[in-house]
């Protein structure tokens, strides 16, 4: 009789459990998100310059993310 609990779950690292596609694909949305956001603000001039490099890396992100494993 074998009571040994930890065979049958495996070891899944931090790194692992971070490097997938539903969380990255959820923080680049984000990130497109803000600078859409950024874009359609009346108020800063800095945030509307810097809205068109946020939303593209966001964008490239995704494009990225969308190509590693569940």
């Amino acid at each position: 009789m074998n009571l040994d609990v930890n065979t049958s779950t495996p070891h899944v690292s931090l790194t692992s459990r971070m490097l997938r596609r539903g969380p990255l694909e959820a923080v680049a949305t984000t990130i497109i998100a803000a600078g859409v956001v950024m874009l359609m603000q009346p108020f800063s001039l800095t945030l509307y310059s810097w809205s068109f490099v946020v939303t593209l890396f966001g964008t490239v992100m995704f494009t990225i993310v969308s190509k590693v494993r569940e």
